[in-house]
Formats: C-alpha cells, sequence, structure tokens
C-alpha cells in the first residue's frame, strides 16, 4: 500500500488520508483505491482538479495546498519523485531499464515476461509516470521491474537514471527520433546512452552497437546475448538460445531480437532458458506494434509511432512474406527542419520491398507515388485496390491515425 502517513520526508498528512494502492495524477482515473497527485501540468496544474479527485473516493492528495485527505508537500512533483526514489531503494529485485528510438514497449514486454517481472503499462515512460509505478509496485511486488524509459528533450535521462537507478540498462536503437528536440542523430546517441550506466549491466542492440564501442550487445549471430540459425515461418520465427531452440510468434526480426535480449537477463538473473522461452512465446504486445492479422489478406498493423529506423525495419519484414506486397505509409513527426528529406529517403526505401507504396499526410508526394491528402480518400483507394493474398503494411507515426485505414480494411475482408 502507499501510505501517506509514512511517507518519508516533511510533509503533514490529514487525519482522514488513507492507504491507496496506486497513485495516478490524471484526477478522472482516480477511485477509492487511487490517490491523486496533484502536479503541474503543461497548461494546467493538477490543484484545479482535487474537487474531482475526492468526488471520486481518492484515498488522499499530494498536494501543496492544506485540502481533505490531504498530503501537504511543498511541491508535489518533487515529492512524488522523491518518494518514487525511496520505495525504488527499497526494492529488492532486479531493476530493468530499457531505451532506445524504437522497440522499446516490445522489448520492455518480452523481458517482463522472461523474468516473470512487473512492467510500466502501455507507453507511460515519462518521470511521473514512472514514479507513479514505483510508488504502487517497488514495495508491493517481489518480482523484478521493467521500465520503459523515454527522452524528448536533453537531460532527461539523467533525470530517470537518478529515479529509476536500473540494475540493467538497454538501448534498443539509435535513430531518427525527437531530432525537433535533440538536434542530432549523434545527441540522441548520447542522451540514450546514459542508461548504460546501470548498476549491473549495460547492453545494446547489434543496431546500434557503433554508437557504443565496446560495450555488451545482443542481436542474431553475434553478441553478448546472442540468437542463432534465426528462420521465419508464416506466423512465428524460430532461432537457437544457448542450445535451447526457441519458438516466437512474430515474423518481425526485431521483434526477435527482443526475445534474444529477454532471454539474455533472464539468464543472467539465473532463469533457467527454458523457462524464460516458454513465456515469451505467449506475450501480448500491444496494439499497433506489427500486429499481424491474417485470412484472406494478411494486414501488418505497425502504426502505433514511426520514424526512420523503425520505418526501415518494418519494411524489410516483408521479405518474409510471399504474394503481393503493399505498403501503406504516414508521416513521421518530430523530424525538424530535414523531415522533407527523410520522408523521401523512405519513400525510395519502401520501394525495394513493396510492390505498390500508398501514403497519406503532410508527406504523402514524398512517401509514394499514390499521396492522399486525407484518410477517407486513402482508405477508398485501399478498398479498391488490396484484393485476396495481399499483404498489406501499415505504418505511420500515431499522429496519422492511420489505425483507421487498417480497420477499414479488415472489415472490408473479414480479418
Amino acid at each position: 500500500m502507499i501510505d501517506p502517513h509514512q511517507f518519508p520526508f516533511d510533509a503533514k498528512c490529514h487525519p482522514e488520508a488513507r492507504p491507496a494502492q496506486r497513485i495516478t495524477f490524471v484526477a478522472q482515473d482516480c477511485d477509492e483505491h487511487t490517490a491523486f497527485a496533484a502536479l503541474q501540468g503543461a497548461n494546467r496544474h493538477g490543484n484545479e482538479f482535487i474537487g474531482q479527485a475526492l468526488e471520486k473516493g481518492a484515498p488522499f492528495i499530494l498536494t501543496d495546498q492544506e485540502v481533505e485527505r490531504g498530503l501537504q508537500v511543498k511541491d508535489a512533483t518533487v515529492a512524488l519523485r522523491s518518494w518514487a526514489r525511496h520505495q525504488r531503494d527499497l526494492h529488492s529485485q532486479a531493476v530493468i531499464g530499457i531505451t532506445g528510438s524504437a522497440g522499446k514497449t516490445t522489448a520492455k514486454e518480452y523481458v517482463r515476461a522472461a523474468v516473470d517481472g512487473v512492467c510500466t503499462p502501455g507507453n507511460l515512460n515519462t518521470l511521473n509516470a514512472i514514479s507513479c509505478f514505483l510508488l504502487e509496485h517497488a514495495r508491493q511486488t517481489s518480482s523484478p521491474l521493467v521500465v520503459e524509459m523515454g527522452i524528448d528533450r536533453i537531460g532527461e535521462m539523467q533525470e530517470l537514471m537518478a529515479l529509476v537507478a536500473p540494475d540493467y540498462g538497454v538501448v534498443t536503437a539509435v535513430g531518427e527520433a525527437h531530432l525537433e528536440f535533440l538536434g542530432t542523430v549523434e545527441n540522441v546517441a548520447v542522451e540514450k546512452g546514459g542508461i548504460l550506466k546501470a548498476r549491473k549491466l549495460g547492453v545494446v542492440s547489434q543496431r546500434c552497437a557503433k554508437y557504443y564501442p565496446g560495450l555488451p550487445t545482443y542481436g542474431m549471430e553475434q553478441g553478448t546475448f546472442q540468437g542463432r540459425n534465426l528462420t521465419f515461418e508464416p506466423s512465428q520465427c524460430q532461432f537457437q538460445f544457448m542450445g535451447d531452440a526457441v519458438t516466437v510468434p512474430t515474423t518481425s526480426q526485431v521483434v526477435a531480437e527482443a526475445a534474444v535480449l529477454a532471454l539474455g537477463i533472464a539468464s543472467d538473473l539465473g532463469i533457467p532458458v527454458r523457462e524464460a522461452a516458454e513465456r515469451i512465446h505467449n506475450v501480448d504486445v500491444p496494439g499497433g506494434r506489427f500486429r499481424v492479422h491474417t485470412g484472406i489478406v494478411t494486414l501488418i498493423d505497425d502504426t502505433y509511432n514511426a520514424n526512420p529506423i523503425s520505418m526501415r525495419a518494418s519494411l524489410e519484414n516483408l521479405k518474409h512474406y510471399s504474394g503481393r506486397k503493399l505498403a501503406v505509409l504516414g508521416d513521421m513527426l518530430e523530424l525538424g527542419q530535414d523531415a522533407a528529406e527523410y520522408h523521401r529517403s523512405i519513400g525510395n526505401y519502401a520501394q525495394q520491398y513493396a510492390d505498390l507504396v500508398f501514403s497519406v499526410g503532410e508527406f504523402a508526394e514524398q512517401l509514394s507515388a499514390h499521396p492522399h491528402s486525407d484518410l477517407q480518400g486513402l482508405i477508398q483507394t485501399l478498398r479498391n485496390e488490396v484484393r485476396a493474398g495481399d499483404v498489406v503494411l501499415f505504418k505511420a507515426s500515431r499522429g496519422v491515425k492511420l489505425e483507421q485505414a487498417v480497420n477499414a480494411v479488415r472489415e472490408v475482408f473479414g480479418v
């Protein structure tokens, strides 16, 4: 339980404040088991929503105000993060931090399964979200914690490391992501590389090893943790890891590499490979991350997010499929002043792997010879163009809402 009466720093606790099972900074998510942290947001302050949180039954309110059921502190954000770090230091099992320009959520889910741990939900990977996670689980969970650590500004990883203090640090990829804020790919590598100062082990994907020479790596056929003899079937892949045969329900090599990472960390923790491999076989990665729908047509929903490195990886996976291959691409956001050139480069790359390429968004003309200005026009084209036996990849930043096109085509073909 998260007990406001046991807050380890200076505070004034209302006598009616009660312990909570979890804590959130979104008032509408409060209930009788979920406390509310009234934090300063980008545009509004959480103090404006204290009344709503109390009405929903929040056991206590972390705030700088004197209120009913309040835990009054000088600064609620500082208090939340300090309390979370205090709880993290009391956690007796491994804490694994994962970051990367692409693939970090997938890697997180595979590592969680392999080590039989608990992970941050969805893509909640910011300082405040992670603080809430640590307060909920660091003392109450006797399993490893797997924490996705996302950054989009210089200095943020240093703050995350001060909060999470991971035993293992992982970089899944380095590429053209958040360049609007981080500036260059080299800055991305440096900032994300901060996670490699983990207490026990820092490890990077072979795909980005050039940025971190001499550090342990994971991947296929080479690396500290390595899978061998990778083969693909229509709905799964197989490889060898430390002499054991491993089957993963994916046709994505990047996902297979995430499985290698997971098995490597599990083995380092003393977990038998066979036991870890059985658990990763049932991993269900959140929607929009290379989720394959099969039937009359094969639809690959990779619409959760996109940047040039994840675009290239998704397009490369089309080589594992037979049949006519279509790529439906949308804008990649936050690429800065060179965005048009990045899109043009991906458009050229797509032609190497897809028989037809369609696109939508501001940079649709750079992405394909079949550009569309809006989703409805794209959807109508796909209804006319997609036919039985096709393999269709959908990929874009989530702001494009390309999942609407996925759902429309699924409805037409019943997959």
